[in-house]
């Protein structure tokens, strides 16, 4: 009787209410859409994306964004806080000990003094209290659950993080160099345009143009000077936005400049399969632990609807005179059981259980969003990196067309073949496409990083110097 007793209460000390966890079943498409289909696991997520462009300026900045930035030291802060409470969570599984010491002198009472007795008296006390809750109903290992998933959730946010900052930097950054571009395009646009001016008033003086085409000219120049200034504040601008999110405070940024050649976007590369992206995205891990960690306290609330069970035991000594202390007549000891029930509490720890299950499939909603978005913006970035590709190889077609055409104008312009008219028109038609072709560079680079950050690529391996 007394060995099937023991088996029960080992049974039950074993179990742990309300439900385990389960990655809950989600219905993912076969392939994300426009991917190419997959020959194996290989991912461009798998590959540190910042040596593709072999750009050490561009590794600096991102390693000191990874050590300075405000929004990194905070989710470490909170990695810490959530260590701490699953720390708090595992001593709660150990056994407590206490230990106290008392020393006493009184004065009694003449009215209240027995024959015979001293009106002074000493007494000294010291005891060890150790108290022990019995987890039948795993409340303590459900506790201690949520908040071992409480901390992946934070550390898969903190890459969450990561991702983000190393793409907004990456991303300010090859704006930052597309600024550059087009300031040094509209420099030499002025320099060019300046030289038609004079080359248009001396047409004038022999009498081959007109004032209108001189004052035209003058206006085709000033324009161009005009976007100087202008780009001059964006290229600052950036600075400072890359500043801040290196944690710094405004400052030139140190970068390295581009030819004069701009290299094409490289071919569309490799995205993996669907399972791969719910393993990378730190955001959907995070939303997943989350998940896991409403699940365990739906355990936390069920149990407390079952009574608490505690031993406690007690050993110390208690002697008048200080010397006589530890001795062995004046040795006491004790041991208890507890059992706390709550009655007329009972209804709200009921609403405890409900407010879990709630939070629980809120958590679930969460999650399956989490999923859903992943795949909308892997999606969505591998779109936009073909088409942005596609538009820049057809800009640089564009570009070297009108470069073509307006030396041939500007060849017959001089000997009186061409208009000045033609001249203007593909001088305006150059300088526009010049600009657009820079900025769909940038546009290539910050869609590849764009496709790194969605596919939860970019975080394995920190970037070296």
């Amino acid at each position: 009787m007394r060995r099937a007793a023991l088996t029960f209460l080992v049974a039950l000390a074993g179990c742990a209410v309300g439900p385990n966890y389960h990655r809950p079943k989600i219905e993912t498409p076969d392939a994300i859409r426009g991917a190419e289909p997959a020959s194996g696991a290989t991912s461009v997520a798998d590959s540190s994306w910042w040596d593709l462009y072999d750009d050490p300026k561009l590794r600096d900045l991102l390693n000191t964004a990874l050590r300075n930035s405000p929004g990194i030291n905070a989710a470490i802060a909170r990695i810490d806080e959530a260590r701490a409470s699953l720390g708090q969570s595992r001593l709660g599984l150990l056994p407590t000990v206490d230990g106290q010491a008392n020393v006493r002198r009184g004065k009694a009472s003449l009215d209240a003094l027995l024959p015979g007795a001293p009106r002074f008296s000493n007494s000294e006390d010291a005891a060890l209290t150790v108290s022990y809750e019995l987890d039948f109903w795993g409340r303590l290992r459900r506790v201690h659950e949520s908040a071992r998933a409480n901390l992946l959730s934070t550390e898969y946010a903190k890459r969450a993080v990561a991702v983000s900052l190393v793409a907004n930097v990456a991303s300010a950054y090859f704006s930052l160099l597309a600024l550059d571009s087009q300031l040094e395009i509209t420099r030499r646009t002025v320099d060019a345009r300046e030289k038609f001016v004079e080359l248009t008033r001396a047409q004038h003086e022999r009498g081959y143009a007109t004032g209108l085409d001189v004052a035209t000219a003058e206006a085709q120049a000033a324009a161009a000077r005009a976007n100087v200034p202008d780009l001059e504040r964006r290229i600052g601008q950036t600075e400072d936005q890359i500043c801040v999110l290196l944690g710094e405070s405004p400052h030139a940024v140190d970068r390295q400049r581009r030819g004069e050649e701009m290299p094409l976007a490289p071919p569309l590369p490799p995205v993996g399969l669907p399972s791969q992206l719910l393993e990378r995205r730190p955001d959907v891990r995070a939303a997943e632990e989350l998940l896991h960690a409403a699940n365990a306290n739906i355990g936390v609330a069920k149990a407390a609807l079952f009574p608490q069970i505690s031993l406690t035991g007690l050993f110390g000594s208690l002697s008048a005179p200080l010397g006589d202390l530890f001795k062995a007549p004046t040795a006491e000891w004790s041991a208890a059981a507890g059992l706390v029930q709550p009655l007329l509490d009972s209804q709200r720890s009921i609403y405890q259980v409900e407010l879990a299950h709630a939070r629980t499939r809120e958590a679930l909603s969460q999650y399956r969003k989490a999923v859903a978005t992943a795949f909308q913006e892997a999606a969505d970035a591998l779109l936009a990196y073909r088409t942005y590709g596609d538009f820049e190889r057809e800009q640089a077609t564009q570009v070297a067309a009108l470069r073509r055409a307006e030396a041939i104008a500007l060849a017959r312009y001089r000997v009186g073949y061409a208009s000045y008219f033609d001249v203007i028109n593909a001088d305006r038609d150059l300088f526009t496409a010049e600009l657009s072709l820079s900025q769909a560079y940038a546009n290539s680079l910050t869609a590849l990083v764009r496709l790194y950050q969605v596919l939860g690529g970019g975080w394995q391996n920190g970037p070296s110097t």
